[in-house]
């Protein structure tokens, strides 16, 4: 919801600034920052034709990343995807001038629906929820289908090594945060349980989901999504700071993360919904009803236009060669989510994050680490993959 500005922004200079550029979005404008979108600065505008909009803005000052907060890929990928069957929203304008409102910002349409923060859909009735859970897998499954050269996204991201280059990356990171100390105790924040063997175990290619590349989100889940104010159906996907061409099931993994984490201790890990656990909720969709929408839309991702056309059922043996490999991408999700604990506890450890919340956040790195080492045992267990 938006309320008081937290992080105000020059209005005169965007209203003087936006009346040679857009100028049918009419001065004076009302500006209230929203309470969601905390990476990347998110604010309602009110235009004086009562006209909504919404405003993305990079953070001020100096940032740590060189790449978060992208907010210029966002309104790339949102304008490429505007004339496809991917609901977005609109965009009208990127400034890239730090000098108007401090830092580069785009302005895109606002989008009056529901945003449910709580991926079990409280307070629906069971086939609502049904229903908005199956249509969050068909978009995602919309966008795995769009080939990125179609709409001048080719060269995105690298159209090879997803999961290698991201084992990589997490390596070197969780190396990094492994090594920081308390700056009162000196005592290490330390590296993850089970980590060496996860390192072993992602970084071999054989054991990998064989390599293809889609566009992707990056964070889709049931709360960066717009649902119409009373049909079950997306009218739109935010926050895309973190798309690019990547695998396909990162996106899926990442949307079917609590059902899986409703098997930890809630008193001890994070972002846990005992809700997703099997018959807890009525009406939410098993993870293997969710998989199989998800592959009947994409048809599925990576065959031929040939086979996609005749829409050919899957064969036991490529049933069961997709199951173990969404189970790779689900340890590897989980793991990169204990990955980004160990760095809240960075941070809590250099001072830089002193709440309690992010204290939690931090201690619930070793339940993830375990949970996503059993994981991966139980790829190789239920369904063992022959070594070439």
């Amino acid at each position: 919801m938006a309320g008081r500005v937290r992080h105000p922004i020059d209005v005169r200079a965007l209203e003087s600034w936006l009346a040679q550029k857009v100028p049918d979005i009419e001065a004076p404008l009302d500006v209230k920052q929203f309470g969601f979108g905390q990476s990347n600065p998110t604010y309602q505008l009110t235009a004086a034709d009562g006209r909504k909009y919404v405003l993305r803005k990079k953070p001020p000052g100096k940032l740590v990343s060189k790449t978060a907060h992208k907010v210029e890929r966002e309104y790339r990928i949102l304008t490429a995807l505007s004339d496809t069957d991917v609901p977005v929203p609109r965009t009208y304008c990127l400034c890239e001038d730090e000098s108007v409102i401090g830092t580069p910002f785009y302005i895109m349409a606002f989008l009056d629906g529901r945003i449910f923060e709580d991926p079990i859909i409280p307070n629906v009735l069971p086939d609502q929820r049904r229903a908005i859970w199956s249509d969050a897998v068909r978009v995602l499954a919309k966008l795995h289908r769009i080939d990125p050269k179609s709409v001048g996204l080719e060269e995105f991201g690298k159209p090879y090594g997803f999961y290698s280059r991201q084992v990589a990356t997490w390596k070197t990171i969780c190396t990094a945060q492994a090594k920081v100390e308390d700056v009162d105790s000196g005592e290490a924040v330390g590296q993850l349980p089970f980590f060496e063997e996860m390192m072993q175990y992602f970084s071999d290619v054989k054991q990998q989901p064989a390599d293809r590349a889609t566009l992707i989100h990056g964070d889709f889940k049931i709360d960066n999504l717009v649902f119409h104010k009373t049909e079950p159906r997306v009218i739109g996907i935010l926050d895309w700071e973190m798309s690019t061409i990547g695998h396909p099931l990162s996106d899926l993994s990442n949307l079917l993360t609590p059902f899986y984490t409703a098997r930890l201790d809630p008193r001890q890990a994070v972002s846990v919904h005992p809700g997703f656990l099997p018959r807890a909720t009525r009406g939410l969709p098993h993870v293997d009803e969710i998989t199989e929408l998800y592959f009947n839309v994409t048809s599925p991702v990576g065959r031929s236009t040939l086979e996609m056309s005749l829409h050919r059922q899957a064969s036991p043996a490529e049933e069961a060669e997709r199951r173990r490999e969404l189970a790779w991408a689900q340890a590897f999700n989980i793991f990169r989510l204990s990955a980004i604990c160990q760095g809240i506890a960075a941070r809590v450890a250099g001072r830089q994050a002193s709440s309690a919340e992010a204290k939690r956040y931090g201690d619930g790195r070793e339940p993830l680490a375990r949970f996503a080492w059993k994981l991966c045992q139980d790829v190789e267990e239920k369904s063992p993959r022959p070594r070439i």
